[in-house]
């Protein structure tokens, strides 16, 4: 994939995307949405990929729109510039391969959500996170207002979004929306260690798991009680579920196969 707003590598079945505008500080370019949405695509296709993880180039994570270019696009570039996002966003959220935000420096703004569509965040220590849209007078895009409110109630999705001011990692760790905050240096390490151990565990699993927890937004308790039913009684045949029996009683680490 030919794209230099994005770098794709691919190691012991984990993709690393890094998002690459540095100079930008990682803001979105439209070359950068078609490029990710085209290695989460990549990486469902791939027999070989079991876990991603977004990372940004340079000094931050993502800070979003591009504040350089605001006003110069027409309604109709904007409507459409916004379409692609939400087709990446959305393409995050039903991957059936688990994706991993890798954050330091700032996620602003539409790269806040970016990371917050993901599956999980590792953050690296100073890294601040922002709903920057209202200091130059706009409302969220990329999914700010459906992910936020549900993960931290109204009231404090408001202020975040009101204020527009950044809250640091520890904050959002002690809220429960990041998997972990590790020391500068060694995020890189941290997520691709989380990521390889993702890549050896029950693959189908946890992309159905994933799937419950995204329907139970929309769901009653006796719709999702339907629904877990439904979907134990096609995991209770695949290898993986055989392979940790059998692991079980053997007393040994199971060898899942994603099958």
């Amino acid at each position: 994939m030919e794209n230099e707003d994005i770098l794709v590598n691919i190691k012991d079945g984990v993709m690393h995307v890094t998002l690459n505008r540095p100079e930008s500080l990682n803001s979105f370019s439209p070359d950068m949405i078609s490029g990710l949405s085209q290695a989460i695509s990549d990486a469902q296709e791939s027999t070989e990929v079991k876990v991603m993880i977004v990372s940004g180039a340079g000094r931050s994570f993502s800070a979003g729109g591009d504040v350089k270019t605001m006003g110069q696009a027409t309604a109709l570039e904007t409507y459409e510039h916004i379409g692609k996002l939400n087709q990446c966003i959305a393409a995050i959220q039903n991957s059936k391969v688990l994706i991993i935000a890798a954050v330091h420096g700032y996620a602003a703004g539409a790269g806040f959500n970016l990371a917050l569509a993901c599956d999980l965040i590792v953050a690296e220590e100073g890294s601040k996170f922002a709903m920057s849209f209202s200091q130059v007078g706009l409302v969220s895009d990329g999914g700010g207002s459906y992910f936020l409110p549900r993960l931290t109630g109204p009231y404090l999705a408001k202020q975040l979004f009101f204020s527009g001011e950044p809250m640091a990692a520890h904050r959002l760790y002690e809220l429960g929306i990041l998997h972990s905050v590790v020391p500068a240096g060694q995020l890189k390490e941290a997520a691709a260690n989380l990521a390889v151990k993702l890549a050896q565990g029950p693959g189908i699993a946890y992309a159905k798991m994933k799937q419950l927890i995204h329907q139970s937004y929309t769901s009653s308790l006796e719709e999702m009680l339907e629904q877990e039913r439904l979907t134990q009684t096609l995991m209770i045949a695949t290898e993986d579920h055989l392979e940790g029996i059998c692991a079980f009683k053997e007393k040994r680490k199971p060898v899942f196969k994603g099958k």
